[in-house]
């Protein structure tokens, strides 16, 4: 079964913005390189991009157990994938559109 997962913000200073997250909810959060950092609790878990444009939306992540049949279900369903499968720790990723223009990532863990 596909749940949500995971949920990607832009960050103009991932520094910062770890640190208001900590201080705001009491959050753990982990580097993963100078420009990313992310909470690792297992659950719905949120990360910081720094290398994403600060306007770009909240990016869902949805998880899968596999995620090339996963990624043949949103192309035949109308979606267009915009990031082919990409591998990064803790698993491998791709990202869609929805017909309504909305962007997604799916993942598999691994």
């Amino acid at each position: 079964m596909a749940r949500l997962n995971y949920v990607e913000l832009a960050s103009g200073d991932v520094a910062r913005d770890r640190a208001f997250y900590e201080a705001a909810f009491g959050w753990a959060m982990t580097d993963y390189g100078p420009s990313y950092a992310a909470t690792t609790t297992g659950d719905v878990d949120l990360g910081l991009d720094g290398d994403a444009p600060v306007a770009k939306p909240p990016l869902a992540v949805i998880e899968v157990a596999d995620l090339e049949a996963a990624q043949a279900q949103v192309e035949a369903a109308g979606g267009r994938v915009v990031v082919t499968i990409f591998a990064f720790p803790g698993g491998r990723r791709f990202q869609f559109v929805d017909p309504s223009g909305n962007e997604l990532a799916v993942m598999q863990a691994g």
